[in-house]
């Protein structure tokens, strides 16, 4: 038997339970939990924002663990070998996007914690294919947050094109953004980070911000625009979406605003400004298993960790209730096994 966190149905606190310990059918890996970290989709899912779910599920899709059993076919990984598994779960292996590795937009893609069982638990199934090596290297409990929230953020920044030099506005300092904040001072860029109160500025300088704009004191998008010609990226890392379409007018032209994070909103634009200024908007939803990769070697390189606030499993029906209030301020929670 082992122990899992269950959500039973959305509005619904999680619940401990016991389970029977699974056994990976073909092409299927039996991962033992070292850690798994409880990403702002949980919250998504408790509110009963993804109307794709299935219930009831084990969340969670930040996981590190030790490979303990292979189903029938499984050639790799081997036994005893330390994987990471994220937010895609599996895809259909046959579409043309699968073809290109870009499985994240396959059109039969399954979610990990959401459509099938996921990290909140002592084991889990897996597929072969759509989990990552870890470097011996990493802290499997500080690193299981570069699963999702460090894809998420590495990922983004990659796909609107950022180089060196690039003025990079991070909204919000939460995991994504604090990871978004990191990364992109690696990669060589500038980076402003937009709080609503001065609470995160200290932080967000130790990251490596040059400036902190607390959007609750005049007009952000204005300050920003004094910024040079304004953010060549502004990276919406908060789950809001109004937040993300009121900061637009602090693009720099030719400017991009990614959305990593989002409300169940609409994202409102004035066309005016797009096309007189030629902005973009893009959204980026996690990364496929080659940027999962390009995500722990980068982090790894560079010795960029998450911040995370170590929990038990017994801790984490109230960490997701905090979460879900908005109470929570401990960065990452992680559950560790």
């Amino acid at each position: 038997m082992m122990r899992a966190a269950e959500l039973s149905a959305p509005h619904t606190d999680l619940t401990l339970v016991d389970r029977d310990i699974p056994t990976p059918g073909p092409g299927e890996i039996l991962v033992k939990m070292i850690a798994c970290g409880m990403c702002n989709s949980e919250v998504t899912l408790v509110n009963g924002e993804y109307p794709f779910a299935r219930f009831p599920t084990i969340p969670g899709h930040e996981v590190t663990g030790t490979v303990v059993a292979l189903g029938e076919g499984v050639a790799w990984p081997e036994v005893g070998d330390t994987v990471g598994a994220q937010f895609l779960y599996d895809s259909d292996m046959r579409c043309d996007y699968c073809a290109r590795g870009e499985q994240i937009l396959c059109p039969n893609k399954r979610i990990t914690g959401i459509v099938t069982d996921g990290g909140y638990a002592e084991y889990a199934i897996f597929r072969e294919g759509f989990v990552t090596p870890l470097p011996q290297e990493l802290d499997p409990v500080a690193g299981a947050p570069l699963m999702c929230a460090g894809l998420t953020a590495f990922n983004g920044l990659k796909k609107a094109g950022v180089t060196s030099g690039s003025r990079v506005a991070v909204i919000g300092a939460g995991a994504i953004g604090g990871m978004a904040i990191k990364f992109a001072v690696a990669m060589g860029a500038r980076v402003a980070v937009l709080g609503r109160s001065h609470r995160s500025e200290d932080r967000a300088k130790e990251l490596g911000a040059e400036r902190f704009i607390a959007t609750s004191e005049g007009d952000p998008a204005a300050e920003l625009k004094s910024w040079g010609f304004g953010a060549d990226l502004i990276i919406n890392s908060t789950p809001s979406t109004e937040t993300a379409s009121a900061m637009l007018g602090g693009l720099a032209p030719d400017g991009t605003l990614v959305l990593l994070g989002y409300g169940p909103q609409p994202l409102e634009l004035p066309s005016q400004l797009m096309i007189l200024n030629r902005l973009h908007t893009m959204a980026s939803p996690s990364g496929s298993p080659k940027d999962t990769r390009a995500t722990v070697d980068f982090a790894v390189q560079h010795d960029l960790m998450p911040d995370i606030t170590a929990i038990s499993l017994d801790e984490a029906p109230a960490t997701l209730s905090e979460m879900v209030g908005g109470r929570w301020h401990g960065g990452r929670a992680v559950i560790t096994f």
